[in-house]
């Protein structure tokens, strides 16, 4: 990965002061979107407490950032002094992570929820208008919202199949469509695009067959939207972390079995944590040369 030199931000510095996790994949910087979540853990720092200015003055927007990795990164753009809107499934149970979130975020932080199914193709179009209505424009778009539910490949149903994909794949790819029209348009034009994508999308699982091709396909479009969108200054990286314990995993880990297995697939023999993957995040986002990883 070649590491360009941005203005305002200083890679070796950013490298210093953050932290990838260990469980991620090891070449490829970067939804916890699901509709029966837990609330995740919080992150080991109060944000407005440790107010740094490591992305001061720019805007995100990250779909499925109420739990897990999604919100991890959220508190942690937060913390580094932007303004952050964030997606969620338009349901109780979102709404009330959403509200814990803000309390975590502390007084003064610039967050605003967008609920929204982001399975619907209007649903990102719909996100990023209303993140530019209420910040002015779009510096950051992290594509993070996903399900996974494990399933034995030979009795997997088409319709888990069908929502699997729908929400994983396709939602990504009119979130992130709309996104990168908004980052064409404004001026400056230009911007950084992440898809959370997931180791499992180049080693694969057993009882993963209809997540891991979608995965597959985020890394694969973070790929070729760079290609796409890189004569508008827009650039497109994609984050393989590797089994990090979220709400999306809490019940399979609740099995002896299960647990064992993929505490087994792991060099470390243990899961990572969300936050740590914030560290990579920010990385991308201000180095002005990364693109295409």
């Amino acid at each position: 990965m070649t590491l360009g030199r941005d203005a305002n931000l200083d890679e070796q510095d950013l490298l210093e002061k953050t932290s990838p996790s260990p469980s991620s994949s090891t070449f490829s910087w970067s939804r916890n979107f699901d509709r029966d979540t837990k609330a995740s853990s919080k992150t080991p720092s109060h944000p407005a407490a440790t107010m740094t200015t490591l992305l001061a003055g720019k805007v995100a927007a990250i779909t499925g950032a109420v739990t897990g990795i999604g919100r991890a990164i959220a508190l942690e753009y937060l913390r580094q002094g932007a303004a952050v809107a964030v997606n969620h499934f338009p349901d109780s149970k979102s709404d009330d992570q959403f509200k814990s979130m803000k309390e975590e975020a502390g007084a003064g932080a610039k967050l605003i929820a967008v609920p929204g199914d982001i399975a619907k193709p209007e649903t990102g179009t719909d996100f990023v208008s209303k993140t530019v209505s209420e910040f002015g424009r779009l510096d950051v778009f992290v594509s993070n919202a996903g399900v996974c539910q494990f399933a034995e490949f030979l009795s997997l149903s088409p319709d888990l199949l069908k929502s699997t994909v729908s929400i994983n794949l396709e939602g990504a790819f009119f979130a992130v469509q709309a996104a990168a029209r908004q980052m064409k348009e404004q001026s400056p034009q230009g911007g950084s695009i992440i898809g959370v994508s997931s180791i499992s999308a180049l080693v694969g699982g057993a009882g993963q067959t209809h997540y891991t091709p979608t995965k597959a396909g985020i890394l694969s479009l973070m790929q070729s939207c760079a290609c796409a969108l890189g004569p508008y200054r827009i650039r497109c990286n994609a984050l393989l972390p590797g089994t990090i314990r979220t709400q999306l995993n809490d019940e399979d880990l609740a099995d002896p079995q299960k647990k064992e297995y993929m505490e087994g697939r792991i060099p470390l023999r243990r899961l990572g944590q969300p936050h740590p993957q914030s560290g990579a995040q920010i990385l991308v986002d201000g180095g002005a040369f990364v693109n295409f990883q």
